[in-house]
């Protein structure tokens, strides 16, 4: 059994990807919007609307996509888009934290802190 590497990104790098995370993203939370719809609209029945197994089956893939990136979607409501990309702060494991509807990758929390423990990327950490 092979294991998987982490890969562990500097803000630049994490910044670096997030055109293309930012259209996965899209597509996730279109995807569960879609879902939360045919869900409403079925009073919940959806274990076989063909319509709804497809986009669970889309939103499978685009979180791939994001795992093969080496980030993290972290959203199950599918309301935020919330993306973690693994880094090292000052010695320690962390997530640089990013979710949709910011511009840039500003935030890191701990690995165990979660959304809620969010702190400000150091500015010297922010420089190319």
């Amino acid at each position: 059994m092979s294991e998987t590497k982490i890969k562990y990104f500097t803000p630049a790098e994490a910044v670096k990807t997030l055109p293309l995370v930012k259209q996965i993203v899209k597509d996730i939370l279109y995807s569960g919007y879609q879902i939360k719809s045919i869900a409403e609209s079925t009073a919940g029945e959806i274990e076989d609307n063909e319509e709804a197994l497809r986009l669970a089956d889309d939103i499978k893939k685009y979180m791939k996509e994001l795992e093969e990136i080496g980030c993290y979607y972290k959203d199950w409501n599918f309301s935020i888009g919330l993306v973690d990309f693994p880094s090292i702060i000052n010695g320690e494991e962390v997530f640089l934290c990013w979710k949709s509807d910011e511009e840039n990758i500003s935030f890191y929390h701990g690995v165990y802190e979660g959304y809620s423990g969010r702190k400000e990327i150091p500015k010297e950490l922010l420089q190319d």
